[in-house]
């Protein structure tokens, strides 16, 4: 072991050439004498790899590597490791000390195996980019076909847009030529009107006078005997047509219910109860005359009367319904639908009894007069018709409006007929004569509907802005108040019994209370979708709702 050192010591300084030739012996001497001490100080502290001469070693291993005896090479590697580590010399401490070149050996034999499984994880990974780099590149090409194609889609309509406004700049001088016609034939059909209401107001005393001479006249000759033939008549009429009722004035039909001191405030009202009336949404409820029976018309093209829980349905329309009426006794319910057609129904039967045909367009809305003989229905088509029901037959077809009518009304124990339309007007009508009274102008959107207070001489009427307008109908010449419930529209207004209090249904969901007086708004939240239909019960102490969302909820 001595030897080995020594010899590497002297290799080490003949390489360093560091030592003089004349003290190449004393040199010798002290590596020989230090290598001991030194490692003892070394070995206790860290493991020190010791440089064990290899020329034999690698002698040999040339040698065979030369011949190409490469068995004879891996056995003897294998043979001559055995033996060293059998025979290395062990320290004190029981460390055994193993060559350079076998330790280098197993080191770099170690990275190598690192470095080729590093090498194997990066090809994977190269491979999985590849794919990807693939992957992107078809998507980019795709998207950039669909690019091209837009954009060459793009070009054609910026080239098809140029030409249509040169087109319409073509067109302007004529478009303007034709709105200056429009207006003005506007204005004339305005002063015709007013000319021709003027001359009805100038002759409706006399046909009054007329018509009270000619009931006279027939009772004279009802009590003489006297046989009255239909041919002498001015105007031919249905044996079983009935007779007007004379009504002087509009009257509360349930006075006693009505405690003005008892009246609730807007903010009082919450929501109590919700119930799923139909699965589609609901266009209309309305009240019963006498009892809290509530009818109601969907787009499921049916009918249901609730008294919670339902107590009737009925289905013979072939579209949807668009309203609801009950009769003055509450034996009856009107129904109007998207089939152009007025269907009455009897509870005690169970049935359809009569269908009124005779609108062209879809019938929005229906009203009784208070004696319960006629029926008025407006319709799409921008007439209003009024049927006897007991001749069963269209008595008068009311023409003035230039837009679809959406919303009729008789006016509680009168005579009056109101009616409103896209047109943005309301007009007061003489259901008796068929004359239009007054038209009422206000509104700059279309009316959806217009209610009466049977406890004053008020009107409300809505338009598809959410604007919503009172008159007086003893100065019917301009709306006396204005309350915005907008943005969205107002599908419908009711006034409570009290009169105190107008009910909006609106197209944002809410509920909208508003006080007469104040024109103060409260809104009520719990419809999901627009809000269709509203209506107060006999006391005005509860309000129902119903909207798109299929429900009907009722506010106490």
């Amino acid at each position: 072991m001595k030897l080995t050192i020594q010899t590497k010591t002297i290799t080490q300084i003949q390489i360093t050439g560091s030592v003089e030739d004349e003290d190449f012996e004393e040199a010798v001497k002290e590596a020989a004498s230090a290598a001991p001490a030194r490692r003892k100080l070394i070995m206790p502290q860290q493991q020190v790899i010791i440089n064990i001469p290899e020329v034999v070693e690698d002698f040999l291993r040339n040698v065979l590597r030369r011949a190409g005896l490469t068995r004879t090479l891996k056995v003897f590697e294998a043979e001559w490791t055995d033996r060293l580590l059998r025979e290395t010399p062990t320290t004190a401490a029981g460390v055994s000390f193993i060559p350079d070149a076998l330790t280098h050996r197993q080191l770099l034999q170690s990275k190598l195996d690192t470095v080729r499984g590093e090498t194997d994880t990066l090809r994977r990974e190269v491979l999985a980019a590849g794919e990807t780099m693939v992957r992107m590149q078809r998507e980019r090409d795709f998207h950039r076909l669909q690019y091209r194609r837009v954009a060459e889609d793009k070009n054609k309509l910026m080239e098809d847009l140029k030409q249509m406004k040169k087109h319409l700049e073509s067109y302007e001088q004529v478009l303007r030529q034709l709105d200056d016609k429009y207006q003005k034939t506007l204005r004339q059909k305005m002063l015709i009107s007013l000319e021709k209401d003027r001359i009805q107001n100038a002759s409706e005393p006399r046909l009054k006078q007329e018509k009270l001479q000619m009931k006279k006249q027939r009772s004279i000759r009802r009590s003489a005997g006297t046989d009255n033939s239909p041919a002498k008549s001015p105007v031919k009429r249905h044996p079983q047509d009935s007779e007007f009722p004379f009504c002087s004035r509009h009257e509360n039909p349930h006075p006693a219910l009505v405690n003005p001191a008892k009246c609730k405030t807007p903010s009082s009202f919450s929501l109590s109860c919700s119930i799923r009336a139909h699965k589609l949404p609901i266009s209309s409820i309305d009240l019963h005359p006498r009892k809290q029976l509530l009818a109601s018309a969907s787009d499921d093209r049916s009918w249901r009367l609730w008294a919670l829980p339902m107590v009737m349905t009925g289905e013979d329309h072939s579209d949807w319904l668009s309203g609801c009426s009950f009769h003055p006794d509450g034996t009856k319910l009107a129904t109007t639908s998207g089939d152009t057609t007025v269907r009455l129904w009897d509870f005690s039967l169970g049935r359809c009894v009569l269908i009124l045909s005779g609108h062209s367009q879809p019938t929005w809305g229906c009203s009784f007069h208070s004696c319960g003989h006629f029926l008025a229905s407006c319709s799409a088509d921008r007439t209003t018709k009024l049927w006897d029901l007991n001749s069963q037959r269209c008595r008068l077809t009311l023409r003035r409006h230039t837009a679809s009518i959406n919303s009729v009304l008789f006016l509680p124990s009168s005579n009056l007929l109101l009616t409103c339309s896209a047109d943005k007007t309301l007009a007061l009508w003489d259901a008796r004569l068929g004359l239009c009274t007054t038209i009422l102008r206000g509104h700059r959107h279309p009316c959806n509907h217009a209610a009466f207070s049977v406890a004053s001489d008020i009107m409300a009427s809505c338009d598809t802005c959410g604007t919503i307008n009172l008159w007086d109908i003893r100065k019917p010449a301009s709306a006396v108040a204005s309350v915005d419930a907008g943005p969205q529209g107002a599908n419908q207004v009711a006034f409570s019994p009290s009169g105190k209090m107008l009910a909006v249904a609106s197209s944002d969901g809410l509920v909208r209370l508003v006080e007469v007086d104040s024109c103060a708004v409260t809104s009520l939240s719990g419809h999901g979708q627009s809000v269709q239909s509203v209506t107060f019960d006999h006391t005005g102490e509860t309000v129902m709702s119903a909207g798109s969302d299929g429900l009907v909820n009722v506010w106490s």
